[in-house]
């Protein structure tokens, strides 16, 4: 599967920091626990990268 695959995988999204300093993005899903832990710096460049996919996605969405 690739990132521009549909999938009918539900999932829940947990995002907040840790007792150590980090931010977890934890992905839960049938049969997944999945914790990641990022430092904070780590975390404010995936939060640019995903507001930078939301302004592409939103301009691919008013195309239609």
């Amino acid at each position: 599967m690739g990132i521009d695959s549909e999938s009918d995988l539900v999932a829940n999204l947990q995002i907040g920091p840790t007792s150590l300093g980090m931010v977890r993005i934890y992905i839960e899903a049938e049969g997944i626990d999945l914790p990641l832990d990022f430092d904070p710096e780590e975390a404010e460049e995936i939060a640019e990268e995903l507001r930078a996919a939301a302004q592409v996605a939103r301009k691919r969405g008013k195309r239609c």
